[in-house]
């Protein structure tokens, strides 16, 4: 669990589950806007999965961000 605060929290850390999680053999990752992406074939490659995506919206204009 991650008890870091992100840019712009005020007050204690709220409660943070990782962001990866499996279904019968398969790997998922999920943001913090609540969607889900996958299936994976492993948890290493929903990191890389969940990397990716990280820097694509890092490429969207600020206005298309999601917050």
């Amino acid at each position: 669990m991650d008890i870091h605060r992100r840019i712009g929290e005020q007050g204690p850390p709220p409660f943070r589950s990782s962001r990866f999680f499996c279904v019968g053999s398969k790997w998922y990752f999920t943001t913090r806007e609540g969607f889900d992406s996958g299936p994976f074939a492993s948890r290493e490659r929903a990191e890389i999965g969940l990397k990716r995506f990280l820097h694509v919206v890092q490429l969207l204009p600020e206005e298309q961000q999601l917050h």
